[in-house]
């Protein structure tokens, strides 16, 4: 099938195809992992309860739980605690605040140090009539702080070329063109400023840390990052040494990468030791 890549219409074809697999893997990291709201929307005492809870908030503010709920007379709390410790539930009155589409139950959780999280519910009630949300268990929100758009925005878009350019090279291997190692530098150094540059610039904003990952703690996400570069690295290799391999390590690379990809983003990532800094509080609060 060499032949096809000499026409422009099937190159510009596998390329749009390359561009829908990036978008839908695109997608997919947006909807999963630990970070995406609880979303909300069942009737309570006959009236909508609708919204989301949020998992993350960004900067220095408050984290703001908020509800529609239509009906006034429901009341309601948000109960919360540091996690994962065994910390005594404390309890946030919601109160009724105005907004562009009507009005909503709102209650402030206190802002937190960096990677630290919080656990908690939202109980509403309306005389005998109670419910908690979520149902099976409590949401659990990170704390981060602001992340510059000169860098943030970069880093995502370097991140989703390198897997365009992924898609694009594997699809000419499946197709049998000829030369598909041609991509690997490019990906390679795409990988590398995307993910090992500007992805611990993000790292150190959000939660003042260079890398989390291997060999210094687990967090999942840079570790997918340096297993998607070894793998790369290796398909590199392979090249290198027998070329006639070219196309089967590039699909091999590619592979790696999709599995990196499928794996929730955020998942397992930074998080505050809470009883390190209780430890550390309370050595402070015993030196002279």
């Amino acid at each position: 099938m060499q032949e096809l890549f000499t026409k422009r219409w099937f190159r510009w074809t596998i390329g749009f195809v390359a561009f829908v697999a990036m978008f839908s893997m695109a997608s997919y990291q947006r909807r999963t992992g630990p970070t995406w709201p609880v979303p909300v929307d069942e009737p309570f005492q006959g009236a909508e309860v609708s919204g989301e809870l949020i998992r993350t908030q960004a900067g220095d503010d408050d984290a703001r739980v908020a509800l529609v709920v239509a009906d006034e007379e429901v009341q309601g709390e948000v109960v919360w605690r540091r996690y994962p410790t065994q910390d005594d539930w404390s309890h946030l009155p919601m109160v009724r605040e105005s907004t562009d589409e009507g009005s909503e139950l709102a209650a402030y959780l206190p802002n937190q140090p960096m990677a630290a999280k919080l656990e908690y519910s939202v109980r509403l009630w309306k005389n005998t009539g109670e419910l908690t949300l979520p149902h099976d268990e409590a949401a659990v929100i990170r704390f981060r702080r602001d992340v510059p758009a000169w860098v943030l925005i970069p880093h995502i878009v370097v991140m989703f070329v390198t897997l365009w350019l992924v898609f694009r090279a594997a699809l000419g291997a499946l197709f049998g063109e000829i030369g598909v190692r041609r991509f690997i530098p490019s990906i390679l150094g795409l990988l590398l400023f995307g993910g090992f540059f500007l992805g611990p610039l993000v790292q150190k904003y959000a939660f003042d840390a260079w890398w989390t990952g291997w060999p210094f703690g687990g967090d999942w996400t840079d570790n997918k990052t340096l297993a998607a570069l070894i793998a790369w690295l290796i398909a590199w290799w392979i090249c290198k040494k027998w070329p006639q391999f070219q196309r089967a390590a590039v699909l091999f690379a590619t592979v790696v990468m999709v599995v990196v990809y499928l794996i929730p983003h955020s998942i397992h990532g930074s998080e505050l030791d809470w009883e390190a800094m209780d430890a550390e509080s309370a050595t402070s609060a015993e030196a002279p």
